[in-house]
């Protein structure tokens, strides 16, 4: 039976690579060059196959190095994940789990659903941040982050994505606007008006100008901002219009300054999934958030 691979080997691999040099990654190692050499020398023998190109100006990695550089990433990443884990439990925490969550479902349910969890299990730690959709898969993939949230339009292959929650997609305009008293507005009804565009190149942002494209079109955008709050603040202002999530708390609308109407169109409900690891890879306190993420969204 062949040996698993050294952690150590692996780490002083990924710094040669990411260095590009054999000095530069020892002095990153606090080694002499010939130590760290004889290191990737040792691994590239335990594997059977050359992982470096050297060359006088420094070192890459060969495909089969490529392939190992990802892998092994992913290794140390979840190792530092258990370290980290074990940590807690000695500071007497038990366990803790970082997600990573696309902007929609951050500005919606998302942080009461934790505070839910958190007061179940008082134990475990949470850490929340906001991600692109694409980010938040990528995160996974790599080991970053062990629990995703994000509309379910993205490329989840080789993960587990259990279904959450969904939104509603409304036009919000400014009280006085022509449109405002509308009961319920189609797509195509607002494609000549001046909007907002709210995060350039989300999944949001890339479903519109989708289904404008279906139809020969192209949002009529006249300001691009990263926010719903900035852009509701324009909106209320008389700047345009903007498509949002029924379910975002927009205070200007509870002001009365802001008119939320229907999306009358059969893509404007959104389905949200939470992603994680494998079970192999994912840890025991992604799972149990993730399956009360599950219930809080049935």
């Amino acid at each position: 039976m062949s040996r698993p691979l050294d952690p150590l080997l692996l780490q002083s691999f990924v710094a040669v690579c990411e260095e590009g040099s054999m000095a530069r990654a020892a002095a990153r190692a606090s080694l002499v060059a010939s130590a760290l050499s004889k290191r990737v020398l040792a691994l590239e023998q335990e594997v059977g196959v050359p992982l470096l190109e050297r060359r006088s100006n420094g070192v890459t990695p060969t495909p089969a190095g490529e392939a190992l550089l990802a892998r092994a990433r992913e290794v140390l990443a979840q190792l530092e994940r258990v370290r980290a884990e074990l940590g807690e439990f000695g500071a007497g925490a038990q366990g803790s789990v970082r997600v990573l969550a696309s902007p929609s479902v951050l500005a919606e349910n998302l942080p009461d659903d934790i505070a839910a969890f958190l007061r179940r299990h008082p134990a475990l730690r949470v850490s929340l941040d906001e991600r692109q959709s694409a980010e938040v898969l990528r995160g996974l993939r790599e080991g970053a982050a062990d629990l995703g949230v994000l509309w379910d339009q993205g490329d989840t292959a080789g993960l587990d994505a259990t279904p959450y929650r969904s939104d509603h997609l409304c036009v919000v305009m400014a009280a006085g606007h022509p449109l405002a008293r509308r009961a319920a507005l189609g797509f195509t009804d607002i494609l000549d008006q001046p909007a907002i565009c709210i995060s350039p190149g989300g999944l949001l942002d890339r479903l519109l100008r989708r289904q404008a494209a279906l139809l020969g079109r192209t949002p009529s955008y006249r300001m691009q901002v990263s926010s719903m709050d900035a852009a509701c603040r324009l909106i209320a202002a008389g700047l345009g219009l903007a498509i949002v999530p029924r379910e975002v708390p927009v205070a200007l609308a509870g002001a009365g300054r802001l008119v939320l109407v229907p999306l009358a169109e059969p893509w404007a409900e959104r389905r949200f999934v939470v992603v994680t690891r494998p079970a192999p890879l994912g840890s025991a306190s992604a799972r149990l958030l993730a399956g009360f993420l599950g219930q809080a969204g049935a």
